[in-house]
């Protein structure tokens, strides 16, 4: 017998990103998730919106059945920033990669000495396909023009919280195909400093705790592996 809990009506709410635009022109971010239907064992019941700045943070309510049969009712917050990509672009002849250094105020706060942390480049997909937002993120950030690219894996980085699902990529590089100088978006605010790290200096930062960004060490680690950086 199915004891699932009976559905209750949806409060009715109004409001910028609600039935009005947000301050980015967006309507129904309350929507978003509640059409899910892939698994037997969650119902959608309800999905609030609690703040729609640049991204949008949701709490939603759903049923969820439990591996003993039982129903329980759940609310979870999730921060939804889109998807991303990012790449390592390494130079097989002077054995070097690309990297970047920038400041990250979130990791300065949660204790993080300066707040300047070395990544591979990375950015939002936005309203691009992830091989053309990848290739794109290169170019501003890096100044470099992405030729052959293979596509490793999409893997949530936090999926207890964060909706983001980030596309990982490799390429080679040579000098030829640097065409500018990087350094990112300044209308955007970016202040990006260019890296070109040996490839042995690259490892001895995972080691050393240099590198504690967490798609660069699984960028690094994927190269090691492959033997790309051996």
């Amino acid at each position: 017998m199915n004891d699932q809990p009976g559905i209750e009506p949806t409060p009715v709410r109004s409001g910028p990103g609600l039935d009005s635009p947000d301050s980015r022109g967006r309507t129904g971010l309350d929507q978003t998730g509640r059409d899910l239907s892939r698994n037997p064992d969650v119902v959608v019941r309800d999905v609030e919106l609690t703040s729609s700045g640049w991204h949008v943070l949701r709490r939603t309510t759903f049923d969820y059945r439990r591996r003993d049969g039982r129903w329980s009712t759940e609310h979870r917050e999730t921060y939804d920033r889109g998807n991303g990509a990012t790449i390592l672009l390494y130079d097989p002849e002077n054995r070097t990669v690309l990297l970047t250094r920038q400041f990250r105020f979130p990791a300065y706060v949660n204790d993080h000495p300066d707040g300047m942390l070395i990544e591979a480049a990375a950015g939002l997909l936005d309203a691009d396909d992830p091989d053309t937002a990848v290739r794109r993120e290169a170019e501003e950030e890096l100044g470099v023009h992405v030729r052959e690219l293979t596509h490793l894996f999409g893997l949530y980085m936090s999926p207890g919280s964060v909706t983001e699902r980030v596309h990982f990529y490799a390429a080679e590089y040579s000098a030829e195909d640097l065409r500018g100088a990087g350094g990112g978006l300044e209308d955007d605010g970016e202040d990006i400093e260019v890296l070109t790290v040996p490839y042995a200096e690259a490892l001895e930062m995972l080691n050393d705790g240099r590198i504690v960004d967490g798609k660069t060490v699984i960028l690094l680690q994927w190269a090691a592996l492959n033997g790309i950086l051996g």
